[in-house]
């Protein structure tokens, strides 16, 4: 595959500004007047998962949180800043932890191996790996495998979106947002409901428990 240039793609931005004037003059002053999502999207920082397109939405529609293996900590500042200006200030409606087939970081933690600092990372999905480990060991194919624990893993970060301080507060002053845990295939464009949503008045721990057993089922 050829490497562009970041001149080449300086250009490419120039030929997409005037196209997009063309097709809506008022797009970016419309953009420029106010950001309104009401979407977050946390999702993996893989260069082929881009949440606006996969979602056919346009830019401002959706405010986007990425990192590898779209994982949620409770002491990464960086993602919970997101989360807090997202609830408190966008006032979105809806949280999306969206994972992906064939993710390269959760298919290191699967087979254990090693790549570096990052390993301190992916030890937080290793985690989930081990949680059930007995089931996953029941799927043959690797592959296959590592795609439930895709799955297994975008279950376990709305677990903890759901029990950060920001989306505590945000329900308890009665703020209507809900957490969503959803996985994309880079195989056909789709994205899939893992069946785990938790809102306003539910208990983060029943809806993520009967989640996962009806997964397992």
């Amino acid at each position: 595959m050829k490497t562009t240039a970041p001149k080449d793609l300086l250009e490419r931005n120039v030929r997409w500004s005037q196209s997009v004037n063309e097709r809506d003059p008022e797009f970016f002053p419309r953009l420029a007047a106010q950001q309104a999502p009401e979407y977050l999207w946390i999702g993996c920082s893989d260069s082929r998962v881009p949440a606006n397109e996969i979602l056919g939405m346009e830019p401002g529609e959706v405010f986007v949180h990425r990192n590898v293996a779209n994982v949620v900590v409770h002491t990464d500042l960086n993602c919970l800043s997101v989360m807090q200006y997202a609830a408190d200030v966008l006032r979105v409606k809806h949280v999306l932890v969206v994972g992906h087939y064939g993710c390269g970081g959760v298919r290191a933690a699967m087979r254990g191996a090693r790549m570096g600092l990052i390993d301190n990372w992916l030890r937080h999905v290793a985690d989930v790996r081990d949680r059930y480990r007995v089931r996953l060991s029941e799927i043959e194919n690797e592959e296959e495998r590592a795609d439930r624990l895709c799955e297994l893993n975008a279950m376990e970060q709305v677990l903890h979106v759901s029990e950060t301080s920001v989306m505590q507060d945000a329900w308890q002053r009665g703020q209507d947002i809900a957490v969503h845990a959803w996985c994309y295939g880079l195989r056909d464009g789709l994205v899939r409901d893992l069946g785990l949503s938790v809102g306003r008045g539910d208990d983060p721990q029943d809806a993520y428990v009967a989640a996962i057993e009806n997964l397992l089922r």
